[in-house]
């Protein structure tokens, strides 16, 4: 049967779309199925428009443990990030060592799935563009935005370490004082028991 194309939306996530010269970069291409329970297998696609071009041309695909740059310009420079170890693949995404210039362009993520249903196969073509800007220094304020997440995520910590401790120390002053109390008592009850006249009896002579 002919293949079925499937909206991106609720099936595909996001990546960046800003890298740094001379850096790595993740080009993230995930492709969850609908019905987990299903049984399928994926191979994954990646082609590369350059800016200004009009055509893609194919530069990588993944089929099963068997990872292939397909282009001379991305050769030892294109790893696999994906899914591994089985054939039903849900995250296709490659990393691109050392990002030049002339990888600025379009992206094109493409999962070839087959679906093993209970009366037949059904295969679907699930895509995603991914358009990549490469620039000299990383953006300063997106730097500045990261900068300010990991400040607020780090003072969250320190305030639940904080709480922490308290409850700590309230336990262990409550515990203290708690034994204190314990010692008073069986030392007022050993002065009483000290105190007591043995001889309260009433005796004739």
């Amino acid at each position: 049967s002919s293949p079925k194309r499937q909206s991106l939306a609720n099936a595909m996530l996001d990546s960046m779309t800003e890298a740094v010269a001379g850096k790595g970069f993740l080009l993230g291409c995930i492709s969850c199925k609908r019905r987990e329970e299903v049984p399928g297998c994926a191979i994954v696609d990646w082609h590369y428009k350059a800016a200004g071009s009009e055509e893609f041309i194919h530069i990588f695909r993944y089929e099963y443990n068997n990872p292939t740059i397909l282009h001379e310009d991305f050769e030892g420079r294109l790893e696999w990030k994906g899914t591994m170890g089985t054939k039903d693949v849900q995250t296709g995404s490659v990393f691109i060592h050392n990002v030049t210039f002339n990888d600025t362009g379009t992206y094109l993520c493409t999962f070839h799935r087959t679906l093993y249903l209970p009366l037949n196969e059904e295969h679907v073509v699930i895509s995603k563009e991914v358009e990549l800007t490469v620039v000299e220094k990383a953006n300063p304020e997106l730097t500045a935005v990261i900068s300010e997440i990991m400040m607020y995520v780090l003072i969250a910590v320190l305030q639940l370490w904080m709480i922490g401790v308290l409850i700590y120390c309230y336990r262990k002053v409550y515990a203290e004082n708690e034994a204190r109390e314990v010692r008073k008592a069986a030392c007022s009850q050993s002065k009483l028991v000290e105190l007591k006249d043995p001889c309260d009896g009433i005796y004739l002579e």
